[in-house]
């Protein structure tokens, strides 16, 4: 059965993408602790990191980390919060965002309700950032599926 997440990635659900390859995708999550919060999630169906190959982890790791800096320089965050969980959707996927305060780890917290002009503005600014730092051939434009 198709999760929430192969959704997204089909289109059927609109999605805010930042990255796209062959292996995963990015996109902003729709309840962020920060502007900018960010899910790295694989293409594949995979339920949980512990059922993913090593190869597969790895490039998740990999790509988390390219957005993670590009958030900590787009927002000048003194730190980049990283979550893995797995219970809402039954679909590896890492999270990463702009930290400023210990309250933005607190991932049990109220989420932040954004508008859409301002979710899209976030996305933007990272979209930007990932391609002023030379990963332009991941980056889709704006309303662009994942290719």
């Amino acid at each position: 059965m198709a999760t929430l997440f192969t959704k997204i990635i089909a289109g059927e659900i609109p999605g805010r993408f930042v990255w796209s390859d062959p292996t995963c995708v990015a996109f902003l999550t729709i309840e962020p602790l920060t502007d900018g919060h960010t899910m790295v999630v694989p293409r594949a169906e995979i339920e949980q990191w512990t059922d993913a190959d090593e190869e597969t982890w790895a490039h998740l790791q990999r790509v988390a980390g390219i957005i993670g800096r590009a958030q900590q320089a787009e927002w000048e965050a003194p730190r980049v919060g990283m979550l893995l969980e797995g219970f809402l959707v039954p679909h590896l996927h890492i999270h990463t965002w702009p930290a400023f305060s210990p309250e933005d780890f607190d991932p049990h917290a109220p989420m932040r309700d954004v508008g859409d002009e301002r979710f899209e503005a976030a996305a933007q600014r990272l979209r930007t950032r990932l391609r002023s730092d030379g990963h332009g051939e991941h980056v889709p434009g704006p309303g662009a599926l994942p290719a």
